[in-house]
């Protein structure tokens, strides 16, 4: 399929996209309040419940969790520079939120850029995506390169650990060398320096121990929360890869980006991030009008859409399959190897 046979029915979609490209200071702003102010509400909550049992502090770590997930959103669209009109404010507020959400603001940025140039690419892998190899390279590997790619892409190792390790240790370093990134890695380190001085400040106040009983629980359901919200937006059976000379930007975008039905009080926590396929097609609108642009436009409409249930059986597809253009397991891939249907 072409992207000249996938837009027949909205031909004029790149007219129907720039009319929500405008941000509204007003909304924005009101984001943000409906968003850091419940989150601090909620952590005080969660400091005041260890006085009385720590299962209902984990509890609170939930909608705690999920306003730091919304933070995230905030910063992303800041570093797209759709939540504001002011190129200044999207970065003051990108870096605001990075030290609740642990992400260096403008190295984020940029890496998450080259994710948005590259979806779908099989030459221009590993930076800002998860990674994901073809039958074809996977095959060509030593058992030990083997070894490590499926502990990698083990569930438990790719949702839980990585994560959290993310979020909490990788981000404090530049762990990507590319020469395009290395103007930003300042940004890790100032974070890095105002997150230990939050850190230093809160431990000083309430206690070290709190802070971090009270912290972790958090960071951990929203890192995991956030990285199956990137994965499951890419990695279904029928996503979009194609090599660099056949390409399409806006192929990879409806085909390879999907859209995330959820229900509505996850669409608000996740800031609209699940019409996936719009923000890839235009970055520069504002999460709030995300939805309003799907429903503008038939053509907006065929994107893959997934459910909550629906979107389980992506797990464990691990491989791109380049004769049938889809995701297998390695399951698959053993039973293809020894001819079983």
């Amino acid at each position: 399929m072409t992207s000249k046979d996938f837009f027949s029915e909205g031909a004029n979609w790149r007219s129907i996209i720039s009319e929500y490209q405008k941000s509204s200071a007003g909304k924005s702003a009101w984001q943000l309040i409906n968003t850091f102010i419940p989150y601090m509400v909620f952590w005080y909550l969660m400091y005041l419940s260890l006085g009385w049992s720590y299962w209902i502090t984990l509890l609170l770590s939930v909608p705690a969790a999920g306003f730091t997930v919304r933070l995230f959103i905030i910063q992303h669209d800041c570093g797209h520079g759709s939540f504001f009109s002011s190129r200044k404010a999207n970065d003051r507020t990108g870096i605001f939120c990075s030290l609740f959400t642990l992400t260096p603001y403008h190295y984020w940025k940029q890496n998450h850029n080259i994710h948005h140039a590259n979806a779908g690419n099989l030459e221009h892998r590993g930076i800002g995506d998860i990674y994901t190899m073809t039958v074809q390279e996977y095959l060509s590997k030593t058992k030990w390169q083997r070894f490590k790619y499926r502990l990698y892409r083990n569930p438990l190792v790719l949702f839980i650990i990585i994560p959290t390790a993310l979020f909490v240790i990788l981000n404090r370093f530049p762990t990507t060398r590319a020469k395009v990134l290395k103007p930003t890695y300042p940004s890790i380190y100032y974070t890095n320096f105002l997150v230990a001085a939050i850190f230093v400040g809160m431990g000083l106040w309430v206690g070290f121990l709190n802070v971090i009983a009270i912290q972790l629980p958090i960071t951990i359901v929203a890192s995991t929360s956030g990285l199956w919200l990137f994965y499951v937006q890419h990695q279904y059976e029928d996503t979009y890869w194609s090599h660099d000379s056949d390409w399409d930007f806006s192929l990879a975008a409806l085909q390879g980006s999907s859209y995330y039905k959820l229900p509505k009080v996850l669409q608000w926590f996740t800031g609209n991030i699940g019409f996936h396929h719009i923000h890839h097609l235009s970055p520069k609108i504002p999460n709030y009008n995300l939805e309003k642009c799907h429903k503008t436009s038939p053509v907006f409409q065929k994107a893959i859409t997934l459910t909550i249930k629906s979107s389980l059986k992506s797990t464990f597809l691990t491989l791109w399959d380049e004769n049938q253009k889809k995701l297998v397991s390695f399951r698959y891939l053993k039973k293809m190897r020894l001819g079983v249907e």
